[in-house]
């Protein structure tokens, strides 16, 4: 076929797919360590005993039985517990490759199972370019927002997703756009969902349910100062040496301004105040009172021009010392300290 001729770039494309997908490449198995998957989720969730707990039993079944079907986990929650980052821990877990198809709002059928290549601009469906991506056949797939699918005239999702869950039928799972049988049986699927009363009957029939409640306000103090604060502060540039929020802040933050079973408005909250603090260390003044460990840097033009408890302007760096070294001697000792007043100018005053 020549370039020139029709239908020669939509048949190049087909034949790429064709040899780009993994058809028998897989990711390479290692010894299942419960107990590093056990450390794992504990470093990366706070609280969810029980949940964790069944991810361990799903984990030993696995290790014992390599080729078992087991269950299609699909966690249900309100936002913001860590369902998503559950079913990335799981894939760390097993080491396998995580990829994530986001079906909230879909309400074409062809976004799962592809269109037909009839069509012009037709595309494979969301699973297959998925594995395309990863260039593997038995990664972690998270089928996250699974209760989001709606259906209409162009068909319906949840019910392309009955072949794709069922152990029996997805072996020779049939992509219109690939006309051929793709076997995605060695996949793992991990759903999420807020809520399982949308999801079809049929289809959570395939599913195993398990569901994670909210977080109280000690889980979510001991979250926050664990991970969020951490984590804020990186973000924005900044470090312990320059902001500190205190527990007491942090509770008061949990009971006025954050109503809610996650902890996502909580870091959004906590990134408020990270912001304000970065702006008064990018505002500061570069004027700041000299230290007795100052006495360790010894040049002869910081000799005559420095006295004890005088200023000095950073702007001004001697010959032959290392700007690194001055930077380090004249940082600030005394971080921002969030107080109550800070919270109330920063998240707004809420009457309780």
């Amino acid at each position: 076929m020549q370039p020139q001729q029709p239908g020669y770039s939509s048949s190049r494309a087909y034949l790429e797919l064709l040899s780009d997908l993994p058809w028998q490449k897989a990711s390479k198995e290692h010894e299942l360590d419960l107990r590093a998957a056990q450390e794992r989720l504990d470093n990366d969730h706070y609280g969810l005993v029980k949940v964790k707990q069944r991810i361990i039993e799903y984990l030993a079944v696995r290790k014992l039985k390599p080729d078992a079907r087991g269950p299609v986990l699909c966690f249900v929650g309100p936002p913001g517990v860590g369902k998503t980052s559950l079913a990335s821990s799981i894939a760390a877990a097993l080491d396998r490759k995580f990829v994530r198809i986001s079906l909230g709002g879909v309400k074409d059928e062809a976004d799962i199972r592809g269109h037909r290549r009839t069509y012009i601009g037709s595309m494979p469906g969301r699973l297959i370019d998925g594995l395309k991506k990863v260039a593997v056949c038995n990664p972690v797939m998270l089928l996250d927002e699974i209760d989001k699918t709606g259906s209409d005239v162009r068909g319906d999702p949840a019910s392309a997703l009955l072949e794709v869950l069922d152990p029996e039928q997805n072996k020779t799972f049939n992509d219109h756009y690939l006309n051929v049988p793709f076997d995605l049986s060695k996949v793992i699927f991990v759903a999420t969902a807020n809520r399982a009363q949308p999801i079809p009957p049929p289809l959570l029939d395939r599913m195993e349910v398990i569901e994670l409640p909210g977080y109280t306000p000690e889980e979510k103090l001991k979250i926050a100062m664990r991970h969020l604060i951490p984590r804020v502060l990186d973000q924005h540039g900044l470090s312990s040496e320059f902001l500190q929020i205190p527990k007491a802040m942090v509770q008061l933050v949990i009971q006025r301004y954050t109503r809610e079973a996650g902890v996502r408005s909580l870091e959004r909250n906590l990134a408020a105040l990270a912001r304000a603090a970065a702006v008064r260390v990018a505002e500061q003044e570069q004027v700041v009172p000299l230290s007795k460990g100052v006495e360790g840097l010894s040049t002869p033009l910081l000799e005559n021009r420095l006295v004890d408890s005088a200023e000095v302007e950073m702007e001004v760096i001697p010959m032959g010392v290392n700007n690194s070294d001055i930077s380090n001697t004249f940082r600030i000792t005394s971080p921002l300290v969030v107080d109550e007043a800070m919270v109330e100018k920063v998240l707004g005053v809420i009457s309780v």
